[in-house]
This record gives structure tokens, sequence and C-alpha cells, in this order.
């Protein structure tokens, strides 16, 4: 016992030294592990989920759910009050008066005018520029900027970088001149921001409970951005979201981000409802080991693991459902009076096993095919032939990759909107394992038992158990259809730069809902779309997408949405593998505020250390 013992106790020191950065500083009210690093806090910019958490931490919005509810409706945030004109288009919007940012200043209508031009322009390269194309005049803006760029490329030729850049500002000035003139986005006072859609969008107001339709602090922002002398574009440096320089406007303030080892924050003194916020400070310690992640828990050092992914995860579920069957009386007794599951834990008799928690999420796992003609190196790219793609969608068996390796009671499908998660939305059947099916398409494309097929490069990460989702994929497809696949593991940057870049054949895949609507699975496959990873265009498809955009009977849009997902799935740009569940690490004695909800959204103001009584309703 006692030679297991000490490396454990070594194990638990390097765990703990990773992020004691400050001895003399206080301990942080609530410390839990964000999965990754955050990557960036440029609003613009975000993507990841570890980024979208912190951003709903220390950034808000206009509105935003009542996360602790089921219905997730939307209650008022920096706007206090808001009015929608009958047709649906034009919704105006009340500011708080004492909605103010972290250096005290007052946020003003002009901030989300300005925060909103930013990621509607081709220059960030957004992904979520989509969402402000809804506007009025905005996807004509945005054109009209790529135009602007195009025109520049041939007028500056032979200019010195001098000469450049005053064509660039000149340029600039007229784009700000027709976004005045033609954009449905005002300002007409400090408190006031009208906002006209192009046609009627029935979650508007969802949407704008995300990260990217937040805003940023304009006279910190504007310090960092210049003109870029070779493309004309507004170039935006990373140093105005870093400590201290960095201003928010949500509960917290980022007070330390140590790459690699931990970001902090604290409460925002001038948040208008910070009189609600409990919680003084939070610490994100870096631990990159899934199994030191689980025994910082263990040994107190953390409160929340966001996302568990040790190997032994089924193992830890295994012994959580015993505990549950030891109680089972009361757990029945608790269950069906309505009370969800951290609060059944919560009234359980104590015991460690209660700390682990298994709830859906809003995601689903995938593989990118990647659909242009010629591979980033110039070969001819198999994979653009949507024959070779659905062959190796059939050759796929999803339920053995759910029960051998994740084994998290995971349901495998073949569709992308997790079923039955979006009220009044009807999954189509997508493509089901048909190995015989699969070894004839594959035939038809050319490619009989694999013969003349290059060999397939699979690019996935390190974390998380892809390695073996990867192998087990290769071996299905190995064993069907005579398919060799290269796998092809990177660390997480490389592996987005390679992945943004089409620097790829198959690549792992995920995503995650970021509204409560069909078409925030279904854009990811619009013709240019931002996070269109997988270069697939349709005419049909966005044609699908553009006729449920017009329609106005509630109904009618699901079935088209419902069709468009239909086709996009039997193109086959993507294999979808699993629909996710959430796996989080903490006490449900001691900490409140977390959500069963497959959307996720946490609230991290509650009080630490008091038991919660809220119910379903």
């Amino acid at each position: 016992m006692i030679r297991l013992l000490a490396p454990l106790a070594l194990v638990a020191a390097v765990v703990l030294a990773t992020f004691v950065v400050d001895p003399s500083e206080a301990p942080a009210d609530f410390v839990f592990i964000n999965r990754g690093d955050v990557t960036t806090l440029d609003l613009a910019q975000i993507s990841w989920q570890q980024d979208i958490r912190v951003a709903r931490i220390v950034h808000e919005g206009l509105v935003k759910h009542d996360v602790l509810t089921p219905q997730y409706a939307i209650r008022p945030a920096v706007a206090q009050s808001w009015t929608i004109s009958q047709d649906g288009l034009t919704y105006t919007f009340r500011l708080r008066d004492n909605a103010r940012w972290s250096n005290a200043e007052p946020v003003r209508a002009s901030d989300f005018v300005y925060s909103w031009r930013r990621v509607m322009l081709p220059d960030g390269a957004a992904d979520y520029t989509g969402f402000f194309l809804h506007i009025a005049g905005a996807r004509d803006l945005f054109d009209f900027r790529n135009a602007q760029l195009a025109r520049f490329s041939g007028q500056a030729a032979g200019l010195t970088d001098a000469r450049r850049l005053e064509l660039a500002e000149s340029l600039w000035r007229e784009l700000l001149d027709r976004f005045e003139r033609s954009v449905g986005l005002a300002a007409p006072d400090d408190r006031t921001l009208v906002v006209t859609l192009e046609r009627p969008l029935p979650y508007f107001l969802d949407l704008l409970c995300f990260p990217a339709m937040y805003p940023v602090y304009p006279p910190l922002v504007r310090l960092y951005e210049r003109f870029d002398a070779a493309t004309a574009m507004i170039r935006t440096e990373q140093g105005w979201t870093l400590p201290p320089r960095g201003v928010s406007n949500g509960a917290y303030r980022v007070t330390r981000w140590a790459f690699k080892r931990e970001m902090r924050l604290e409460k925002n003194p001038h948040y208008w409802d910070a009189d609600s916020v409990s919680i003084r400070s939070i610490s994100m310690p870096t631990i990159e080991d899934p199994g030191a992640q689980v025994l910082a828990f263990r040994t107190g050092a953390v409160m929340w693991i966001t996302d568990v992914v040790a190997r032994y995860v089924p193992e830890m579920l295994e012994r959580k459902r015993a505990w549950h069957d030891e109680h089972r009386d009361q757990y029945d007794s608790l269950r069906d009076s309505g009370l969800d599951p951290f609060e059944i834990d919560r009234r359980l008799p104590p015991d460690p096993r209660s700390a682990l928690h298994v709830v859906p999420a809003f995601g689903t796992y995938f593989l990118n095919f990647n659909c242009r003609e010629r591979l980033r190196d110039g070969r001819p790219n198999p994979l653009a032939d949507p024959r070779v793609r659905r062959a190796l969608v059939m050759a796929t068996d999803r339920g053995e990759i759910t029960r051998s390796i994740r084994r998290l009671d995971e349901p495998d499908s073949p569709t992308l909107i997790p079923p039955g998660s979006i009220h009044g939305y009807h999954s189509p059947e997508g493509i089901n394992h048909d190995p015989d099916q699969a070894r004839q398409l594959l035939s038809e494309a050319g490619y009989p038992a694999g013969a003349g097929l290059a060999t397939i490069d699979y690019l996935f990460t390190r974390d998380g158990g892809h390695d073996l989702i990867a192998q087990a994929v290769a071996r299905q497809w190995e064993r069907t259809l005579g398919v060799k696949v290269n796998l092809v593991p990177k660390e997480i940057k490389a592996f987005r730069e390679d992945l943004k870049g089409k620097n790829y054949m198959i690549s792992r895949g995920s995503w995650f809902g970021d509204y409560g609507d069909p078409t925030t699975f279904l854009e990811l496959n619009r013709t240019g779309d931002g996070n269109n990873d997988r270069d697939y265009s349709s005419p049909a498809y966005d044609a699908l997408l553009d006729r449920a955009a017009d329609e106005t009977d509630p109904a009618a849009r699901m079935r088209l949405l419902s069709q468009a997902e239909d086709l996009m799935l039997h193109d086959a740009p993507l294999l979808t593998l699993f629909q996710y569940n959430s796996v989080y690490l903490f006490d449900p004695r001691r900490v409140v505020g977390l959500t069963t909800h497959p959307r996720a959204e946490h609230d991290l103001t509650q009080e630490i250390g008091r038991a919660s009584c809220r119910e379903r309703v």
C-alpha cells in the first residue's frame, strides 16, 4: 500500500504545482478545468467550446437564456427591454442605464454597431459572419467589400506601401459610408439599438445569446487595428484581449492569462447585476493529462471538470449506476417527481460516486470529407466523388464505436441534428450501415475492392480518444472495402490549421449547436459558410435553406429543413458517428448553477456550497 500511495502523492503535488502561479494570491472561489486552453477571446474569431464557455462568463449580449429552466427562455441582459415590429423585421432594444464596461465606461448602442460590423465583413474571416448576414443590407455590404478588395489588388500593383495604405483608407471610408446608408443597424442614441432584418427570423433573439453577437469595447480594439498594405483588409492584433488591457462587460474580467498554466477571472465590480454575483474569483488551470485532471478533482484542487475524457470514464459510469441501483426506490421516486439528474444526486445519500454526471449534449461527432476536386498538393481527390463518400459511410458500423470504444450510452445516429433535440423537427433517415451497397458504390466509382484508390489520410488530434475511433474506422474500411488508411495524429494547433486550410482528406470533426433551430447545424454545409470545413457546395441544398428562410409557416419550414438535411446526408460531405453525451465531474452538494440542459450554458454566478432546490417546471 505504501508503494502505491507514494506515487499518488507525488502526482498530486505535480498537479497542484501546475497552477500555483502566485502563492501570495488568495485561492480562487471556484476552480474548474476548461478541457483545453482558450485560443482567443476575440468575439469575431471565437469558435471552439472552451473559448465560448469563457466568453459567456466575461462578456454579455443584449439578451441571455434562463439556463436553469428547461424552456431556456430569453431574458434581458444588456437590453432591459425590446419591441418587435408587426412584420417581424425590426427589433428595437432599449439598453440599461447602468450597463457598464469593466473600466466603468457605459455600454453604448454604438458599441454593438461597431462590434457587429467588424464580424459582418470578410476582413476578419470570422466563422460566424453568417449570423450577421440576416441583417438587412449586410450581405450586399459583404459582397461590396469583397469587390473592393478585388479592385484593390489590381489598382495597387506597383504602388509603394504608403500609397497602398492611402488607397486602403479611401476604400474604407467608402465602405463606412455605404454601411451607414444601406445596412439595417442603427444607434439613434446611446441607449437605443435598432436592428432591421432581411426577412423574419424566428430564432433571432436566440441567436443574440451567442457570444459572437456580444459587444467589444471599440476605443480599445481600434488601437490594435491596422490596414494590411498587401490586401487593404483591416487586421486586428490580439493584444487587446489580454490582461491587464482587456475590457469586458460581463460578470467577470480576465486578470491573468498564462498560456499552458492558468486563466484567472475576477468579479467585475461595474457589472450591472454585480449584486447577484456571489463568486468573487474563478481559476481555470491548465492540466492537459485527462487522468491528472480527475486526480486534481479527487484531491480537491478543482471543483468541476467540464469534459471528462479519461479512458476509464466508462468504468466510473458503471460505478455511478451501481450507486443508483443501491438506492433504486428513492432514485425512482425523485426522478418521477420531475427533479433533474443533478438535483436527484444531491438528495441521495452522499457518496463519491455521485460526482460523475453524464447528460445529453446538443452535439454530434462526425468525420469531415474534403469535397474539393483536388487536394492541397495538387493530386486529384477521390473524395470529390459522392459515391466514394457514401461508400465509406455505408461501410461504417457506428454501433461498434459507441458500444466498444465510447461506452457512454451515446446514441449512434446517421443524422447530423440530434434527433428529438428541436421541438417540431423530424429527422430524416440518413444513410445506415450497408456493407454490400458500400462495395457496389465503390466499384461504380471505379475502385472495385479498393483497387486503384489512393491511400486515404485521416487527420485527428491525440486527445480525447480520437485515436481509438480513427483506428476502429480504419479497420472497418479496410475490412469491408479494401481501403488503405494512413492515420495522421497532430497536436491541436497544427490540426486546426490543416482543417481550416483544407489540408486533409478525412478529419475528425464535431459540432455543438449554437442556438435552438435546425439551421445551427445545417448552415455548416452551406456554400461558403465560415464553418464549412469540408468545402461542400450544393446549389440544391442552398436553395432548400433559402426556401426555408422565406417560409412563414413553422411546420412547412421544418419540413424544408428536414429535406435539406436528407439531401446533404446522401451527398455525404460528412460521416456522422454518434450524438454526444456531456461528461462532467463535480460534487452536486458543493456546486450549484450547472444545468443538465443539452445546450450547456452554465451559470457560474451562483453561491458555492449550498444545496439547490430548483425543480423542472
